[in-house]
Formats: C-alpha cells, structure tokens, sequence
C-alpha cells in the first residue's frame, strides 16, 4: 500500500458500500488525499461526519456532466470509478437511465482522467455484463468495450485504464443478506427467488483487494477477476436463518426481472486468452483491429475448448461453511466490512 503515500486518489460514486470500503482501507496508509465525488450531498454529509478526517475531500458532480466533474479531477494521481446504477429491476425498467450513467458517465470519467493526466484509472464492473441478459450487464458490458476502446486509443504516458469485474458483494447497499435480516427484524417470513440459483460469494474487502491488485499490475486495456466461491441461494437463506436463530422460514416468489440462474465472471473467449495470476485471473485487451480478414479469415479452435467460469462450476459452498463465512461480516459480529 505504500504505492499509495503521497498521492491523490479519487473514487467516484464514493458514497456507497465500495467507496466507505476503500476509505476504511486507505485513511490506515499515508495517502495524502482521498476525493469522494458523487451528486448526493445527505450521503456526503453522513459520511464527512462517520469518518471526520481532513484527508477526506468531497465533491459534488453527476458523471453524466462531464462539465460537473471535469475540475474534481484536476490534481488527481489514481482514480477508482464506481459509480453506477447497479439495481437489476430498477435498470430493467429505466434502461436508458442505466446507459447515461454506467456508460455515459464512465466515458466522461475516462475523458477527465486522460485530461488531467491522471496515472491510471480502475474501473468496477460485474459478472452481469458477461453474457449480459438484464440492462444493467448490458450497460456494464458496454462500459466495459468503451473502456478497453479508449484505452487502445491512448499513448504512452496517458492514463492506464483498467477493469475489474466481480460477483455478489455481501452485505453491500441493496443486496440480499440486508434485505433478509430487514425481513427476519420485522418478523416475516424471508423471500427467495430461486433456491438453486447460484451466486459468488464475495466481501466488501475482497472487492477492495481486487481494485488494489488491478492498480499493481494492470496494463493498458486489462479485465481483472478475483476467483470466488459460490453458494444457492437456498443455502445462503439458511445459513442467514441459523445463525440469528429465526423461524421465520422462507418463502420462494420467483425470478425477478433479469435474473440468470448462474452468473458467469469469465466467459468461454476470454479464458481462450486469460492469464492466471493464482487467486485471480487477468485477461488482456482483445486488441484486434479493423482488420477484417483477422475476424473473418483466420480463426481458431481455442474458445471451443474453453469452459466459462461460473458460480456453477467454481468451488461451492456447503451450510457450514457459508456461515463460517457470514460470520466474518460485521453484521454477524465479524471484522469484516460491511
């Protein structure tokens, strides 16, 4: 982390579950600044008062005005982008309100970074953008093109942009574990869509960890995965009904709007080129280029072989050990962030 005394780092849409996660992590180092820019000035509020430090910078900006945000950047060495609508329903419904801000306003972030000659910029995805089904993967998934795209387009010396994409965080705003422990303190029963449906299973500081090692050995146009366990969705619910000791049951309602069965972090192609780096996968930019005969002409066999990586054939989790895992969040009395 000593990389990191010294400079200046911003995290957009900084007022979520990452964003207080990156800051718990980074006022421990000697960072010199760290730049909190989101469009909600409650959240700010709140989280200038939680953390009451002075290394702790907030801006107020929407990213999809790059004239609201373009001077926050001015100053800036490294840059964590995380803002996004995240909301799989919410995304279904309001499509085109999903791609100004995940694509959009990523491209705006990309464009202020390179010019205020930021170092290198990361950029947070999600296992729906790969074989996206839903609007907000969709979205993702364009962000994630439009980032390798830009990235191809810049020289050395300009900003690095990189990806990390990652599975469900637990316990992060708006996910399942505070949606069943909201439903178990109101003493109703706890609502499951699927139970065999499978999910990665990954903290808070995981997705810090991830962000961390994207910036230490990312290069121009690189996707970054952190390997995960999975777990059902039935096993989840009830290790979350064992361990508060609820006899709430659990009632199964059905797929929501977009729902895979399974989600996929690394699909069939970029294994065919995925390099891995132990805990984590690293897949280079596909730096093809227009060259049509590269598309069409010659081929190869290569993808064909290759298995996607998903939460249906990763290392899955029995009872025991999804609670031994839940049990290190703070919600459930661990260290862990949550």
């Amino acid at each position: 982390m000593d990389i990191f005394d010294g400079k200046v780092l911003m995290v957009t849409g900084g007022t979520g579950s990452f964003g207080h996660a990156v800051v718990r992590r980074f006022l421990k180092t000697g960072i010199k600044e760290i730049r909190i820019l989101s469009r909600d000035e409650k959240k700010q509020d709140d989280m200038r008062k939680e953390f009451d430090n002075d290394k702790l910078k907030f801006y107020i900006g929407d990213v999809r005005d790059y004239n609201s945000i373009v001077d926050a950047f001015k100053g800036v060495d490294y840059c964590f982008s995380a803002a996004a609508l995240k909301q799989v329903p919410s995304c279904e419904f309001y499509p085109l309100e999903a791609t100004k801000t995940n694509v959009l306003g990523s491209n705006n972030v990309v464009s202020a970074c390179v010019a205020n000659h930021v170092k290198k910029a990361i950029f947070l995805s999600t296992d729906k953008a790969a074989y996206p089904v839903n609007a907000m993967g969709i979205t993702k998934a364009l962000m994630e093109k439009n980032v390798i795209a830009r990235s191809r387009q810049l020289l050395p010396g300009d900003t690095v942009l990189c990806l990390t994409r990652y599975g469900n965080v637990m316990a992060s705003r708006g996910s399942v574990i505070p949606l069943f422990l909201e439903q178990i303190a109101a003493d109703k029963p706890i609502t499951i869509t699927n139970p065999d449906m499978t999910r990665f299973m990954m903290t808070l500081d995981d997705a810090v960890d991830l962000v961390i090692f994207a910036f230490e050995h990312g290069e121009q146009g690189d996707l970054f995965v952190q390997k995960a366990p999975s777990a059902t969705i039935g096993v989840l619910a009830q290790a979350v009904l064992d361990l508060t000791g609820a006899k709430v049951g659990m009632v199964n309602i059905g797929t929501r709007h977009g729902e895979k069965l399974y989600e996929t972090l690394v699909t069939s192609e970029e294994m065919a080129r995925a390099q891995d780096m132990g805990g984590f996968f690293r897949v280079p930019a596909d730096n093809r280029d227009l060259n049509y005969d590269k598309y069409f002409s010659k081929g190869g066999h290569k993808v064909e072989e290759m298995e996607p990586y998903t939460s249906h054939n990763t290392g899955r989790l029995n009872l025991e050990e999804m609670k031994q895992l839940l049990k290190k969040l703070s919600l459930f009395g661990g260290p862990c962030l949550s």
